[in-house]
């Protein structure tokens, strides 16, 4: 019954509009109020948590994404993938898919992919009538691969909470991650060719050779990040500081997109978006602690041995649980609230942490589409100026193709596992 009344009481505080980070600090001050815990052991335990070397990569990865989001590497990385795709039957359409996983690649957040290549490529798509609603609607599905490819901010806030390896998060997520975009690949295609779609003229071969050596900055910048990372020159943190610096130098003296007078304000933005991401875990981390020490994960490994409960059916509910929360609340605090409860679930249910975390950020994907608290949806609305109900409309497909994948992912681990088991061997 006190464990129905901490939750009751946490999801009407976020309920009545309170700021995530707020809404589970005060929790956890009355929760450890409750307790007769010393409120200066509360800060302490913060700091433990977040003296991580690997908690440093988030601020780098936000800094990197707001300066490709403003810098022209999202149009270079478009006109790119045009030269390529652009002249098949609905090959805008492709070509959002592809420039989207690219720049994703770099990134690491999807709401900066959306807000990135939806400024370029709806009005470029609807400059062709292709319908809004589809635009729309396969930019802001596309831009969800922001956290699936690596690098992914929600990996690392995973590898933080779950204590798990990030390279082998990464990895974890390309599979996936490309199955994704084939899957939309492959729907674009169809409903160009239902729909008819136009054609584009092929590029001239003096402006594709031109676009392509253009865009080899913005290609050179999953390169350095990923080959950093796995050729063992860099750690995380280091290639994030890597990834940071070189979008500053791309934005500014290769594209120009950013002015000298850009970067400070555009640093102070990236600081302050980073800000909250930090005020959210770090509330985030003092719930979780209670919880795990308030013996209600003991309680929760206890229920689930007494009825038996498998692994499938586990993932099943889990799956259920997110795709609601994620209609509610914001990323970032779904996968903060729900990951420390069920942690301690996997071993005993034979789940992999790795295998888990993917189903965990394919849900949070789909937590960017669904309504009402969508925030590709509202990116959309308010780069589109469409209405709210025309944006759930364009993506509705989408999301049907992402459920697809969801239990594709959950129920076939080798998909996530095979590259990180490859490249690491298999977790002991």
């Amino acid at each position: 019954m006190f464990f129905t009344s901490v939750f009751g009481s946490l999801f009407a505080l976020l309920a009545s509009g309170m700021p995530i980070f707020l809404a589970l600090g005060i929790i956890s001050v009355l929760l450890y109020g409750i307790e007769g815990t010393p409120l200066i052991a509360l800060p302490q335990l913060v700091v433990d948590h977040l003296n991580s070397i690997t908690f440093l990569a988030i601020p780098f990865f936000v800094m990197a994404a707001t300066f490709m989001q403003k810098g022209g590497v999202a149009k270079a990385l478009v006109d790119c993938a045009y030269a390529w795709v652009g002249s098949m039957r609905g090959g805008l359409a492709v070509v959002c898919v592809l420039a989207t996983a690219i720049f994703a690649a770099i990134c690491g957040s999807s709401v900066a992919t959306a807000m990135a290549m939806g400024t370029i490529l709806v009005p470029a798509m609807m400059a062709r009538n292709y319908e809004r609603s589809f635009a729309t609607g396969v930019v802001g599905a596309s831009g969800t691969l922001g956290i699936l490819i690596p690098p992914s901010m929600a990996f690392i806030v995973y590898a933080i909470v779950a204590e798990q390896s990030v390279p082998r998060l990464f990895l974890a997520g390309v599979v996936p991650g490309l199955l994704q975009a084939a899957l939309f690949i492959g729907w674009s295609i169809l409903y160009a060719k239902r729909k008819n779609y136009p054609k584009e003229p092929r590029m001239p071969r003096d402006k594709f050779i031109r676009v392509n050596i253009r865009a080899i900055p913005a290609l050179s910048l999953p390169a350095i990040i990923l080959g950093g990372i796995y050729g063992g020159i860099v750690t995380v943190t280091e290639a994030a500081a890597v990834a940071a610096l070189v979008s500053i130098l791309v934005s500014v003296f290769v594209y120009k997109e950013c002015s000298y007078a850009d970067i400070l304000p555009t640093v102070a933005e990236s600081i302050k978006r980073a800000g909250t991401i930090v005020f959210i875990i770090m509330m985030a981390l003092a719930f979780g602690h209670w919880i795990t020490g308030s013996g209600f994960t003991a309680n929760l490994v206890k229920m689930v041995t007494e009825n038996d409960i498998k692994g499938w059916q586990f993932l099943l509910l889990i799956n259920i649980l997110m795709i609601f929360l994620g209609m509610f609340l914001e990323n970032f605090a779904v996968l903060l609230v729900v990951v420390p409860i069920v942690l301690p679930l996997l071993e005993p249910l034979g789940i992999d942490p790795v295998h888990f975390a993917v189903v965990v950020t394919v849900n949070l994907e789909l937590g960017l589409l669904t309504p009402p608290v969508g925030l590709n949806l509202f990116v959309l609305t308010s780069i589109t100026k469409a209405p709210i109900k025309e944006v759930i409309k364009g993506t509705f497909p989408f999301i049907v193709l992402m459920l697809i994948l969801l239990i594709m992912i959950t129920y076939i681990p080798a998909l996530s596992l095979w590259l990180p088991d490859l490249i690491f061997g298999p977790q002991t």
